[in-house]
Order: C-alpha cells, then structure tokens, then sequence
C-alpha cells in the first residue's frame, strides 16, 4: 500500500502546532493542516505489510491497540498516495460515520500498532484521517444521503453523543425514521459541551448535525428523557428506543470539606466554558479567572482543564495525579504493538509549562481535605502523598498514603476530572434497565438489548466510560442489533 519504498523514503511530519505563547490568547483549533504535497508523501510511508495491525484491532496485554472501527487505514492510505482523494473519502466512511470527529479527538490507537512504528515512526494515521474528511467537505462531496425507502419503523435515541449519532446515522440509512432527544440546550453530547473548542471546534460539530438533519433525522433538544418524557410515552410511540446517555456520574472524592463552594466537576466546569466561547452566555459560569487553581485527575480531562484555566487567566495551576508517572519510553514489558505505557505530555501540560515553567503535573498525590474560609469558600486543600503497595488479600497493587506526608497547597478553584461510575441512574430506573456494578446498563456479553423490552444501549452507558472511537464502534454495532430487530431478518 501507497510507495513501496515510501516508509523507508520519508520521515514522519505531523500537522503542526501554534506554538503555546500565541495559541493560549484564544479557544481556536490550533493544529494547521499540513499541504497536499507533504500529506501525500505521509500516505506514502505506509507500507505493504502484510498484517494491518492498525486495522485489526486487537486486545494486546491487556490493553486494546488498532483502530476499533477497523478502518482500511491501508486502503485509503494508497488511494491518498495516488491522488484518488474521493475514493479515499468513500472507504474511509464506510466503516467510520464521523471522522472528523476522530480524526480531531481519537488518541490514535491505529498508530500504536502500525508496523512502522515497531522500529521507526508510525503513519500519520491520525492526520491522514482527518484531511481525508475535510478534503470531502472541502470540495462539496459531503452531500446528503437519503434514503429512498423508509421502513415504517419509528426510534427514539436518547442522548446525542457520538454513540447516538452514530446509532441515529447507521438506522436511518436502514430507511428507519429517528428522532434524538437531548436534554441540552444543542445536539452533540460531551462532542458539544465536554470536550473543549480547541480540540474539537464546535462548527464541526454543528456541520455534522446540518447534514444529518437534512437526511431526515430529527432533532429535539432541550428534552430530558425520564423527567421531561416517560419512558412509557417514548415506549408507546416508538417501535425502538436506544438508550445512549452516556457515563456522566462522576467519582466523587469523600473528603472533609467536600461542600465547600468553588469545587467543582470538571464537566461542569468545561461546559460553562464552552458555553461562553459559543455565545450562549456573555461570561463562563464558572471562570478560573485570577484563582490558584488545583485539579484532581491526570487524564485527558484534567488536561482540558488545565487548558481551558490557562486561557481564562487562571494566576496558578496544578494537576494531582494519584498513580506513579509512567516512563519516558517503552518497559521491555510492553513491546508493540501493544499500547504504549509510556507518559504523554498534552497540549495543556505543554501550555503550562511555557506559562508558569514546569508541568502542572504532581504524581502520587492526593486531597486529603478541603479548608474553606469563613464564608464557606475553599481557600485551600490539604494533599498527602502516596506509594504503592501489594494488597496481600486480592494481591493487587494499591495506593496507600505515605506517613507524615501532609502539605497545605492554597486553592481558590477545585476541579474534580477523577472520571465517572456509570451512567445516571433515573435513565436506567425509568426504563426498568438493570445496571451492572460499574453502574453500565446491562446486557448480555456482546449484545445491546436489555432486559427491557424494546430498549437496546450503547456507548459509555453500555461499556463506561471511553473513547469517542468505542462510542462511534458501539453505536453501529447496537444500530445494526436494532435494525435486525426492526426488520424481523
């Protein structure tokens, strides 16, 4: 697939970057696209392996690495190389229904395993991806598709995520009639209010909506299923209902002074902001303007943060990461194509770093307790540090606090990105669906239809929280378990 000879002929060039200094005065997208030239010659590094790792998809030491979508990253590669953009846009949407919204977000789990990564560089699958999707809008190709035929069948989708509209996307081509409830003000899910717009700039969000609607898919927002509706009228009128509302309770730290004002979810947070950059709101909700701001959780959302606080003009930030920091470059233990373990500085990591000249990052850390002045604000938190240690009863590693360890850190802003136990439960109880002990909706393994009948799930209120990727592959997975159901096939 693409040049033969291309791997060995051509370095990696990623998109690039608006460096920190000049990227932190807004909430623009700030990775430029790469020229038509320089991206065919990335098309071209991907070699004729043989055994497509980055498509397979595959459980690797307890870790998933390839794409889960299994796209033909080898087949729109060569058709990319050879200037077949449109062919290249048609294989690439044949198994991905939104890849300008992975090709933003998608942490690359195809380039994980990619062949030339085991003794050089991966393929720029990421990039490639995303300039594919934007070259298809670009040149008018996105047009609506229509189905010619509709079915009869009526289904309600509750919840505009990416596993929604990917379940809402797959039935209607099915010629199947969908209406998406959302209970927010816009479609779209956290693709909308949970990610921020520097990541995933909310026009792409509400092109991919336009186009869906003019397919013939309704929208109605501002409608929360199980207090707004009942699950008997959705039941009554609709011959399907799929529950994709998402894993958006989040862990909550029991720790003294928990009620203190200025702590926060990180969700919140997020939206608030959001919400400003789109204009339904003059100011944030909540701004990290001029506050010493802390935040509990070192994953992707915790670096959103840590983004989004820097660009309101927060005077100080620190991120506490309760887990050791993973090494530099890959263990000996986890050769590829296994997913690397190794530590990833993000775009907010790096932001903070030029800002205030250090990671924001603090390991093995956590808040033992929230001191609140006398009005009841949070004026600062104490920390404790921690160390691993083997649980000799489950013979697990655990966290255990380190003796004489304590330290004061003053805080204005707590957020809490320690991430999320399962979906809501009123969703669940009002549909009579059973929740697993992680708080997922419960179906059989490998399946999408509850207990409930008529009631199928799918993305992070199925399998928890993940990646927009798992929503998207989860989405058509149930999509087609429902239109199977719908079709008597």
């Amino acid at each position: 697939m693409g040049k033969p000879t291309g791997f060995l002929e051509y370095d990696r060039v990623g998109n690039g970057s608006v460096s920190p200094e000049e990227r932190i005065q807004n909430f623009s997208e700030f990775h430029p696209p790469l020229k038509k030239e320089e991206r065919v010659r990335q098309a071209a590094r991907c070699m004729n392996c043989g055994v497509p790792f980055c498509q397979s998809g595959e459980n690797f030491g307890g870790m998933f690495s390839g794409c889960p979508l299994h796209n033909l990253i080898p087949e729109w590669n060569d058709a990319v190389y050879n200037g077949q953009w449109r062919e290249a846009l048609c294989r690439l949407l044949k198994t991905n229904n939104f890849p300008e919204f992975t090709g933003r977000v998608c942490p690359a789990l195809c380039e994980a395993a990619c062949t030339c990564g085991m003794n050089g560089q991966p393929v720029t699958v990421h990039d490639n991806e995303l300039s594919i999707i934007e070259e298809g809008y670009a040149q008018g190709w996105m047009q609506p598709r229509i189905p010619a035929v509709r079915s009869g069948k009526r289904v309600a989708v509750v919840g505009s995520g990416p596993s929604g509209l990917a379940v809402a996307d797959q039935l209607n081509q099915r010629g199947h009639s969908v209406t998406v409830f959302e209970r927010d003000t816009r479609p779209g899910g956290l693709l909308m209010f949970g990610i921020p717009n520097m990541k995933l700039d909310k026009q792409v969000v509400e092109r991919r909506i336009r186009l869906m609607e003019a397919e013939g898919i309704t929208f109605r927002t501002g409608i929360n299923v199980g207090v707004d509706v009942t699950a008997e009228q959705l039941l009554a009128n609709y011959d399907a209902v799929v529950l994709c509302c998402g894993s958006r309770l989040p862990r909550d730290p029991a720790v003294p002074g928990r009620d203190a004002q200025g702590v926060y979810f990180a969700v919140e947070y997020l939206t608030a902001a959001t919400r400003a950059v789109i204009g339904e709101t003059d100011e944030p909700a909540i701004s990290a303007r001029g506050k010493q701001v802390i935040i509990i959780g070192g994953g992707d959302t915790g670096n959103d943060c840590v983004g989004t606080c820097i660009r309101q003009g927060c005077q100080s930030v620190i991120q506490l990461e309760m887990m050791p920091k993973l090494p530099d470059s890959r263990a000996e233990n986890n050769p590829w194509p296994q997913w690397p373990r190794v530590c990833k500085t993000d775009y907010g990591q790096e932001e903070a770093a030029a800002v205030f000249g250090k990671d924001p990052r603090h390991y093995q850390i956590t808040v033992k307790e929230i001191v609140k002045d006398p009005d009841g604000h949070i004026n600062a938190v104490v920390t404790v540090l921690l160390q691993p240690e083997k649980d000799h009863a489950s013979g697990r590693m655990v966290m255990k606090e380190v003796p004489d360890s304590t330290e004061c850190l003053p805080c204005d802003l707590l957020l809490i990105a320690a991430g999320f136990v399962g979906c809501e439960p009123y969703v669940a109880e009002s549909f009579g669906v059973a929740r697993s002990p992680r708080g997922n909706l419960q179906t059989e393994a490998g399946r999408y239809a509850t207990e409930a009948p008529k009631v199928f799930c799918a993305g992070d209120a199925h399998r928890g929280q993940s990646l927009v990727v798992w929503a998207i592959a989860e989405g058509r997975a149930c999509a087609a378990e429902v239109d199977a159901f719908l079709s008597k096939y």
